[in-house]
């Protein structure tokens, strides 16, 4: 169920690496055997101008690795013509098998996503940072917003596409309270790592198999080392992360 986020910061690469491409495919060769998912997060190329090596790390998951699940992390939201460049960004320019998107425009910004032909989404329910209180656990008829989210996705969004749920690691009531709306709907759960979440509280978010979760590390991964060795400091805490996620299982 691991996740490795790729969110590439030159600054904290090894001195012996010169591109942002180098480096995120020396981490996909290092961890691709113990994954089942990576999820390049879009800010961190696009910040730099480094789209053209985001397309080149993408095409290298999808030649190298193809059974690993490519989520293009770019949390995109808007109006439906606006929502329909963005699909075709992530599906036809970066090959993405899924994309992160936000709910708060409602279903009119997620049909162009559910529409492609090789679309996904996962969409944004209950967030792993503290802000996402600030609106995600409003109450409204009675529940949180982001149950209502849950709700929507399970009964109406799902029926349209491929849908999942993005629901932090950092909130493991919250993250079993959205299992038990969405039944077996993926769930993709961040926060895990740098980030603070507990690996053990991930275990109430699995699905009735026991998995049912994309389980995301990025930083705590990525730069375990900034030495020369930085590729089996990587491996090595993949395969501890990975191993404690299968300790937790419920099945």
């Amino acid at each position: 169920m691991l996740c490795v986020g790729l969110d590439p910061d030159p600054t904290k690469f090894p001195h012996h690496v010169e591109s942002v491409s180098d480096f995120c495919t020396a981490i996909i060769d290092a961890t691709a055997d113990l994954v089942c998912a990576f999820k390049p997060q879009i800010a961190y190329f696009s910040a730099i101008g480094a789209e053209r090596e985001l397309e080149r790390v993408c095409a290298y998951i999808r030649d190298r690795y193809p059974d690993v699940l490519l989520v293009l992390d770019a949390k995109r939201g808007d109006i439906g013509s606006t929502a329909e460049h963005y699909a075709r960004e992530a599906f036809d320019r970066y090959g993405a098998h899924a994309v992160t998107v936000n709910p708060y425009l409602g279903t009119d910004s997620i049909e162009p996503f559910l529409r492609h032909p090789d679309g996904g989404v996962f969409v944004l329910c209950r967030t792993s940072n503290p802000g996402g209180s600030d609106f995600q656990s409003l109450v409204t008829d009675g529940q949180p917003l982001y149950q209502h989210v849950a709700r929507r996705v399970a009964d109406h969004w799902s029926k349209l596409g491929d849908c999942g749920l993005v629901v932090g690691g950092t909130y493991p009531d919250e993250l079993r309270a959205v299992r038990a709306i969405v039944g077996d709907l993926p769930l993709l759960v961040p926060g895990i790592g740098a980030q603070g979440g507990d690996v053990a509280a991930t275990a109430g978010g699995a699905d009735s198999s026991g998995m049912g979760m994309v389980v995301n590390s990025s930083r705590a991964i990525l730069y375990a080392s900034r030495a020369a060795d930085f590729e089996s400091a990587a491996r090595t805490e993949a395969i501890a992360t990975r191993d404690a996620l299968r300790q937790h299982q419920t099945i």
